[in-house]
């Protein structure tokens, strides 16, 4: 009886253990570590951010060239002979790829502006260059300027939200050198939070009379900006504190 017990036993015993290693478990091999080190991660991310620039740029051609509304993601994915599924892979949509492309090209221009500042000597002359700066961006690459400035007009409020997000960082830029200058004793002591957003409004101003009329580039109104938005502020040698 014995024998038969044993029998009986090493079979199911044989089966629970089979059972056990057919048991998954969440290892780094369950979720494709295993196969991919580290290095091969790294180079999927690369890869990965590479396809997205590449997307951007030729959305950023498309939507300046046609405008949101005219602009297809069917065109996108061909200039970037990607799938149409391919861009929504990487942008859920044609609202989210098109502020992608305005945060990207606000990036690039306030980059610009924070390298064309840093070799001044002088709060107010880094102001100077910032404004010459955006202005000479601008008048160079009008696809840039249409972007920023009219071409998303169209979906209504959330261009109108991103558009405040984008010059509010201009803003930004603009009343820290003008708060150092008043700090320096340059420029009166006025409110910087608003003279920022009047030198964005002037700036934009001139842009779009220089996008609609086809005029002189927006470099070309610098004296005039320059006489007003900064030597309005000025404080005579003769009238700074200590002098």
């Amino acid at each position: 009886m014995a024998g038969v017990v044993q029998e009986i036993k090493w079979p199911v015993a044989w089966r629970v253990k089979r059972a056990r290693r057919r048991i998954v478990r969440p290892t780094d091999r369950s979720v494709g570590f295993s196969r991919f080190g580290n290095g091969c991660i790294r180079a999927l991310a690369l890869q990965k951010e590479k396809t997205r620039d590449r997307i951007l740029g030729a959305a950023e051609m498309i939507f300046a060239d046609k405008g949101y509304h005219e602009a297809l993601v069917d065109e996108i994915a061909e200039e970037t002979a990607l799938s149409k599924g391919g861009i929504y892979f990487h942008f859920p949509s044609k609202e989210d790829l098109f502020f992608a492309v305005l945060d990207r090209l606000a990036a690039r221009l306030v980059a610009k502006v924070e390298k064309s500042a840093t070799g001044e000597a002088s709060p107010i002359a880094r102001a100077d260059a910032a404004l010459v700066a955006v202005l000479t961006a601008l008048g160079r690459k009008r696809r840039l300027a249409r972007l920023l400035v009219v071409q998303g007009y169209s979906i209504g409020n959330p261009f109108e939200q991103k558009r405040v997000e984008i010059f509010g960082k201009f803003a930004g830029l603009i009343k820290n050198h003008l708060d150092a200058a008043v700090a320096a004793g340059e420029i009166r002591p006025v409110d910087t939070e608003t003279a920022a957003r009047a030198w964005l409004g002037a700036i934009n101003e001139v842009v779009i009379r220089w996008l609609y009329d086809g005029g002189r580039p927006p470099v070309e109104s610098l004296d005039t900006l320059r006489a007003v938005l900064i030597d309005g502020l000025r404080i005579e040698p003769a009238s700074r504190p200590g002098r």
